[in-house]
């Protein structure tokens, strides 16, 4: 039992020495599929849409999306119609100066040698911008 254990091991290693030695390697070759690192410039845009498909992470920093009630969004809407009423009704003539306040924001408009300066108040972060209009007045 002994012998044909050995001649079975001794094929075996002959079968293996013979595939071996008929086997040939080829050179190891990098090509970068990443156009940074000089790979094909047109795999780009998929690659990109590949991560941004796979990425789960959250900013914490990044400013969340409001959804706005009805009333928020009426608010806004009036504010918006309001203050444009009284850009009208400066570049008309009908007024030379106004001001408009809210719970957010206080704008002021003066009229000043044929500019309209408008100033901006942001009242939850005192910011101000100061902003200067020439050539809405009618001849």
């Amino acid at each position: 039992m002994n012998g044909k254990r050995n001649t079975f091991i001794g094929a075996l290693l002959g079968g293996a020495l013979t595939i071996a030695g008929s086997v040939q390697a080829g050179d190891l070759v990098y090509r970068p599929i990443n156009p940074t690192f000089g790979g094909d410039p047109l795999a780009g845009n998929y690659l990109l849409n590949k991560a941004q498909a796979q990425d789960n992470n959250k900013d914490p920093d990044a400013p969340g999306r409001q959804s706005f009630s009805a009333t928020d969004r009426l608010v806004q809407s009036l504010q918006s119609r309001l203050i444009s009423q009284l850009l009208g009704d400066i570049s008309t003539g009908k007024i030379s100066e106004g001001s408009f306040e809210s719970t957010d924001f206080s704008v002021t408009i003066q009229e000043q040698n044929d500019l309209i300066n408008l100033r901006i108040t942001d009242k939850t972060t005192g910011d101000v911008t100061d902003i200067q209009v020439g050539g809405l007045f009618n001849p």
